[in-house]
């Protein structure tokens, strides 16, 4: 309890607009309510399918593409372990916490589960953005995603929007070089595919 007493207090930032989306979020109908918890609790599996996806179309698709594609699972760790030490030096109490009388579609965090910036958010845009040095078509899909599970964790109640804008800034920002750098990995792909693993690397073909 003493630790949720001396977080930080975001509500000053965007707490009114945090207000008003959950008030919007007890008004929608039930069906719509749960359609985006549903998403918000399980569609970060959707961007480990984009990935899956991302592999299968590189198998025919130069070195490069490939090494990013297969960077991307890595790129999103480091992003989530960046986001993990950014979380714990901010240490944001979740606005469930903070504001009073806040009614959630989702049941607010435990004391100490920091809400700034959101891990999920994080970890979509991450995703999203390391698919689009891939494939541009796949990262725009997996973009627009991105922005819909940022919007659903303020939805739910369990983050400011302030903690999605970060998040996603987080996710790109980190992403974007280390993807750029995956391309230079293409040399051990290209080698990788005259070995035993061609058949799962592809042999580099025009798609």
């Amino acid at each position: 309890m003493t630790d949720a007493l001396l977080a930080f207090d975001g509500s000053g930032i965007d707490g009114g607009l945090y207000t008003r989306v959950i008030g919007w979020a007890q008004d929608a109908p039930h069906w719509l309510d749960r359609a985006i918890t549903v998403w918000s609790d399980l569609g970060l599996g959707l961007f480990a399918i984009f990935m899956l996806y991302g592999w299968w179309r590189a198998r025919g698709a130069d070195s490069a593409v490939m090494a990013r594609v297969l960077a991307s699972p890595l790129i999103v760790v480091v992003a989530y372990a960046a986001n993990s030490v950014l979380k714990g030096l901010i240490a944001e109490n979740r606005p469930c916490r903070q504001l009073p009388g806040s009614v959630t579609l989702e049941t607010c965090p435990v004391a100490g589960d920091w809400s700034f910036p959101s891990n999920h958010t994080v970890i979509a845009f991450a995703a999203a953005t390391a698919l689009w040095f891939a494939h541009r078509r796949l990262g725009a899909a997996a973009l627009a995603a991105a922005v819909l599970m940022g919007a659903s964790r303020v939805w739910v109640g369990v983050h400011y929007p302030h903690d999605v804008a970060v998040g996603a800034l987080v996710g790109i920002l980190v992403a974007a070089p280390l993807a750029v750098l995956a391309g230079r990995a293409a040399p051990l792909v290209d080698r990788a595919r005259s070995g035993p693993m061609a058949g799962l690397l592809g042999a580099g073909l025009a798609v």
